[in-house]
């Protein structure tokens, strides 16, 4: 079997730093430009570490969860059940345990194997370079595009957060047909924080995966009620995540010690498109909710 893409994509040397965190044309021109070498370079990369690398799947995730949601595919009436496990913790903004704490070394194993594997991988634009930072979406240049990982990465959208998400804010139903993700990781002196801001999104999903014994200190995620002038600030927990309509304004407080890793998932409609401000609720059946949208995936990406 030859490996050949897999050293090209290795010896492919990445544009500056600095022409990256200014979006110079020539950035998007390379990463378009290689786009169907690193492809194959992943798929080269999977099959020449099969043998060490986890096979991604449900049972990362917490229990709890994984069984209230397998229970409300096969019967939406019982989806109440994954209800009990979110909690509101800022206005419009829902706690949950993703995945299970005991089960986040592997995950952490399977991603330190990527970040390993010296195959260029975009970073979300506005951050320092950092190893893990990367696209996750295959609609994104330099995604992680190992099979593997993306079969994962469609099963946490399609699975459990569009259907979690239409429980909690029915309006986004038809404004959560496309998928956008990134890993983003903050350490002091380099990502440290995020300034207030509003998502792209119509949802935004917000994954911890720090291990346990990982802690680390600032990093709160502050949420801004805009109706009565109050700031929340919460603290992720290990395999934690947050959902939250992409419109309310949230920031990073800066990380003061240790390091914080997360996943940042996305749904929105057709080209982008996200529900106006005053969009209604509109009542929507349970069958409604647990179902996978059919329309094609589009080329939009935010950045």
């Amino acid at each position: 079997m030859s490996f050949n893409q897999l050293q090209q994509a290795r010896a492919i040397a990445l544009p500056s730093r600095e022409a990256m965190l200014r979006r110079d044309p020539s950035v998007h021109q390379f990463w378009h430009t290689h786009k169907a070498l690193f492809s194959d370079a992943w798929n080269e990369w999977q099959q020449t570490e099969q043998d060490n690398l986890l096979t991604l799947d449900s049972s990362l995730l917490d229990k709890r969860l994984r069984d209230a949601v397998t229970q409300a595919w096969q019967d939406p009436s019982k989806e109440v059940a994954v209800k009990e496990l979110l909690q509101e913790v800022a206005p419009g903004v829902f706690e949950l345990q993703f995945f299970d704490p005991e089960r986040l070394a592997d995950l952490r194993e399977y991603l330190e194997r990527v970040w390993d594997a010296q195959i260029p991988l975009r970073p979300p634009y506005g951050i320092v370079l950092n190893r893990r930072g990367a696209m996750l979406d295959s609609r994104s240049e330099g995604y992680l595009a190992a099979p593997n990982f993306q079969a994962f990465y469609r099963e946490m959208l399609n699975t459990y957060m569009r259907p979690i998400a239409r429980m909690l804010f029915p309006e986004i139903i038809g404004y959560d047909t496309q998928t956008f993700g990134f890993s983003i990781h903050y350490q002091p002196n380099t990502d440290s924080s995020i300034r207030p801001h509003t998502d792209a999104s119509a949802v935004t999903l917000n994954i911890n995966l720090n291990l346990p014994d990982e802690a680390f200190t600032g990093s709160a995620v502050d949420f801004f009620d805009l109706a009565s002038g109050q700031k929340h600030s919460l603290t992720f927990k290990p395999g934690s995540a947050m959902i939250h309509r992409g419109n309310v304004v949230h920031a990073a407080q800066p990380i003061t010690s240790g390091e914080r890793t997360n996943f940042v998932l996305w749904l929105y409609g057709d080209r982008g498109q996200i529900p106006p401000q005053d969009a209604k609720r509109p009542a929507i059946d349970a069958s409604e909710r647990w179902t996978t949208p059919t329309a094609a995936l589009d080329s939009f990406a935010p950045f």
